[in-house]
């Protein structure tokens, strides 16, 4: 018999069982694979500590952060400013935007991207009715209706490509910005709604030491076992829940299971054990990233600040560039002078597989000499290492109305909750929000706090409700 039991180790399952922990519980976390972190991840490249997964994380909300100061890490924010490619040249990318959406549609950073023509249409959105897009679905629609095609082709489409893998029309506005609709009404414009949500300073920042040190400090909070598959969830007579796993050892029992495991698996887990036929769920599409650590003192000048989100059809393959000596100051000063570690980003939505599954460290450098504007040779190549994740971002289920009942049913049944990315939409902050939020879920139920002084109040049972409630 466990406290609570949490299936899979990435970012959603350890967030959750650090704040079951902090409620003074004993979580017992279960991961498949033989390491934490899940899209957080950890390498060494050509003798560097990088970052092999998601290397940032968003400032707009201040979870993250609150997390990373409470674990007694630091974070840092960038060095340098992002850009945009448009195909034949670079501009910086707005400093106040969400999404490309810019807070002020006529300040000179938005102009020199969009052009003046596109940026006056944008900037009607001042004078439009609060109500006039209101009710957009998708972020396609809600930009065009407020602040026109122009400015969402110029600038929003290859952001949300670039961060999402995927164009406009098919991202729903409450899943990439949870709250921008309702700001929009409140603050009469959507300008005015992005200037109340993004915060007036760097849009995201990292754990100094790379983003890795976060998913290892979390793991600290509970007993993890590692190379330990769950096969099975089933309700016990006694309304617990029994967790079967592959390592030959009896089921444990729990009153309180989280299921931090993509979409799909976790549909094929409470297939037996939640009443009625679930519905299938799509698999993500595969990304690649390609990360180089290049002998080239010619990048000191860091020609793309801190990397490059690409519009469609620039001219070549990547969607994104990072250069991660650039954007990281404490990286910078960890490494040699002249050498710098740069990570381009493969796949998005609709590419072809057999395309995404070609990419390696060539089509990357020539890629990146494309981009940065400087000759590279294979020679200046010290290392490279390539990831792939078959799965990739995957869809979100509060981007897909039709995936509402399904977590409908989920909270209405005593002890279970989920989360991960395909349940609290893209990104470490969405993820990190969601999983404290179905822990205090969880904990708010009858007996969660069994363990607690009498009287005693959580800490994590005042966070804002469900993001999809």
């Amino acid at each position: 018999m466990r406290d609570a039991v949490v299936v899979g180790a990435g970012m959603g399952g350890l967030t959750a069982a650090h704040a079951l922990a902090a409620a003074r519980l004993r979580p017992l976390v279960l991961e498949a694979g033989d390491r934490v972190g899940g899209l957080v991840q950890h390498a060494r490249v050509g003798g560097i500590d990088v970052d092999a997964g998601a290397e940032s994380f968003a400032l707009r909300r201040p979870e993250v952060a609150d997390l990373v100061a409470r674990l007694g890490l630091a974070h840092a924010t960038p060095a340098t400013a992002s850009t945009i490619w448009t195909g034949d040249r670079a501009l910086t990318t707005p400093a106040r935007s969400l999404l490309g959406i810019p807070a002020d549609p006529l300040a000179d950073d938005v102009v020199a991207v969009v052009g003046p023509d596109a940026a006056t249409r944008a900037a009607a959105d001042l004078t439009l009715d609060p109500a006039a897009g209101a009710d957009a679905t998708t972020l396609a629609e809600l930009v065009t209706v407020r602040m026109g095609a122009g400015l969402l082709e110029r600038l929003v489409r290859p952001v949300a490509r670039g961060i999402h893998g995927a164009d406009p029309e098919n991202l729903a506005v409450d899943a990439v910005a949870p709250g921008l609709r309702a700001a929009l009404v409140t603050h009469g414009s959507l300008a005015a709604a992005v200037a109340a949500t993004v915060p007036d300073g760097p849009a995201v920042g990292c754990v100094v030491g790379g983003m890795w040190r976060l998913p290892a400090a979390l793991a600290t909070s509970a007993e993890v076992r590692t190379g330990t598959r769950v096969t099975a969830v089933a309700r016990g007579s006694d309304g617990t829940w029994l967790v079967h796993a592959d390592d030959g050892a009896a089921p444990v029992r729990t009153r309180r299971l989280v299921l931090a495991v993509p979409g799909p698996e976790t549909v094929e887990l409470l297939s037996g054990a939640l009443p009625g036929e679930l519905p299938e769920l799509r698999p993500g599409h595969p990304i690649v990233q390609v990360t180089l650590v290049l002998d080239a003192p010619q990048l000191d000048a860091a020609p793309l600040g801190s990397g490059v989100l690409v519009g469609p059809d620039a001219g070549v393959r990547t969607k994104a560039l990072t250069h991660a000596t650039a954007k990281w100051a404490w990286l910078r000063s960890a490494v040699p002078q002249g050498v710098h570690v740069v990570r381009l980003s493969y796949g998005r939505a609709g590419d072809d597989p057999a395309a995404i599954e070609a990419v390696d460290a060539e089509l990357a450098l020539a890629d990146a000499q494309a981009l940065l504007g400087v000759p590279l040779d294979r020679s200046q190549v010290l290392d490279s290492l390539r990831v792939r994740r078959p799965l990739g971002l995957p869809p979100s289920a509060a981007a897909d109305p039709a995936l509402r009942p399904l977590l409908e049913r989920v909270r209405a049944a005593t002890g279970l909750g989920v989360c991960g990315a395909w349940v609290a939409g893209t990104g470490v902050a969405a993820v990190v929000a969601q999983a404290e939020q179905e822990a205090a879920r969880l904990l708010a139920r009858p007996g969660a706090r069994d363990r607690s002084t009498p009287g005693e109040v959580s800490p994590l049972s005042a966070v804002h409700p469900p993001i999809l409630d």
